[in-house]
């Protein structure tokens, strides 16, 4: 049976959902953003990186298409340096904007989304969140225990795995040293246990899953790593 629930005092603005430290909530926010399994920069007015979580310190740190340099977000070359500006430009003004990076070969790609977070009317410093592409989704943690909880087997796992990078059932049976019939049994198995119609089905499920980190990872650090 349905009862009232007994109402509470109003919380102060300042805190969220009022029931935590602001100390405190400011902590737990940078760990939840550090669990996302996407790079994750903040960025102020003057183009100052506020906060970067593990995945965008480790993507700066790699520096493949962008980097850090005198706590500015650029790109390595200066055509890059110039898109990135451009986009950063943009969002300051209130506009949401989608950067497709790649370098000169072609060989390396990086997209990143500049989300404003601050609307123009507001009174408050223009701000812009800036969301760098998903990891390789064979890369996201979710991806193993979702093997885990279908009850996978170990070959069926890999396969699995294998199909999410885009081989075909050839290069699965090649890389495995195996038939090209025991590929398609294990992705017979591997649909009956997940319930999954089709291999498209399975990828569309797998893209689904919550985008969860591992928690051994490796970070490059960088100078700018906490909101100031």
């Amino acid at each position: 049976m349905w009862t009232t629930p007994t109402q509470t005092p109003a919380k102060a603005p300042g805190s969220a959902m009022g029931f935590l430290p602001q100390g405190l909530e400011q902590a737990l926010l940078l760990r939840v953003m550090d669990e996302i399994d996407y790079g994750v920069l903040v960025i102020d007015a003057q183009g100052r990186l506020r906060h970067a979580n593990h995945l965008a310190r480790h993507e700066l740190g790699s520096r493949r298409l962008v980097m850090s340099e005198g706590g500015m977000l650029l790109g390595v070359t200066t055509e890059l340096s110039e898109q990135v500006e451009l986009a950063l430009e943009q969002a300051l003004r209130g506009q949401r904007r989608l950067l497709l990076l790649k370098n000169e070969a072609k060989t390396q790609h990086l997209s990143l989304a500049f989300v404003p977070l601050t609307h123009p009317l507001e009174n408050d410093a223009p701000t812009v969140l800036v969301l760098l592409q998903r990891q390789n989704a064979c890369e996201n943690v979710s991806v193993r225990m979702f093997a885990r909880a279908q009850n996978l087997s170990p070959s069926e796992e890999a396969v699995m795995m294998a199909l999410c990078r885009g081989l075909s059932i050839p290069e699965i049976a090649q890389e495995n040293g195996v038939a090209q019939s025991t590929v398609r049994s294990q992705i017979k198995a591997l649909r009956e246990k997940t319930g999954c119609a089709s291999i498209r089905h399975l990828l569309q499920r797998i893209n689904s899953l919550p985008p969860m980190v591992s928690a051994l990872r490796a970070v490059s650090p960088v100078s700018h790593n906490a909101m100031a």
